[in-house]
């Protein structure tokens, strides 16, 4: 489990893709001294465990169905990546609860200023649309937002304040450019439960 508060912007290192995954370095000085091997680490939302640590650097294996769910298959050495270790509880929790689970992908189709906020507006897969609403939560490359308005069908529209321009990688993003997103935990689950209960309608019926 994690909160959406990106700790550090690593920087890939290394690549290497084998039959059924994909091997991958980061470095990481400030979060690595934290780590050890086996433990969660989400890179750009997407929960990964950790295989490897050497120095600075940790390393993590994607296998086909992250490659597939995620941008994971994109990353390249330099690309920048947020990252977020696991949720130590028993503290504060200032994002909103965010599981590491990819839902889909999406993609950047406008941004713009205003005043010192950037004002940046996403389409949605399906799936993720359907838990997403004005006010609710929404995770972008990990990265915990709130939904300021939904501006046509399927599209979201996220401000991002100076700090979290800054000190993630949602500043290197131009229009076109994929994104993983995860959608709010709680819209997820009355989701599910108020499709259970039409589907017991229909039955009924």
């Amino acid at each position: 489990m994690f909160s959406g508060i990106i700790e550090e912007l690593g920087i890939v290192t290394a690549v290497e893709d084998r039959e059924g995954l994909r091997r991958m370095c980061v470095r990481a000085s400030e979060i690595v001294s934290g780590l050890e091997v086996g433990a969660s680490v989400a890179i750009d939302g997407a929960c990964h465990t950790v295989t490897r640590l050497e120095g600075d650097t940790f390393c993590v294996e994607s296998m086909t169905t992250t490659l597939s769910r995620t941008i994971a298959a994109r990353y390249q050495v330099g690309d920048h990546l947020n990252l977020e270790r696991a949720l130590a509880f028993g503290g504060r929790v200032d994002g909103h609860f965010v599981q590491g689970h990819v839902d889909g992908v999406g993609s950047l189709v406008g941004i713009e200023e205003e005043g010192e906020t950037r004002l940046m507006d996403f389409v949605l897969p399906t799936v993720v649309a359907e838990v997403t609403v004005p006010r609710g939560s929404i995770a972008i490359n990990g990265v915990s937002l709130t939904v300021s308005t939904m501006p046509s069908p399927g599209v979201c529209r996220v401000g991002i304040i100076p700090f979290t321009w800054d000190h993630t990688n949602l500043r290197f993003l131009e229009p076109g450019a994929s994104v993983n997103l995860e959608g709010d935990l709680i819209g997820k689950h009355v989701g599910k439960m108020l499709a259970a209960r039409e589907g017991a309608s229909h039955n009924e019926s």
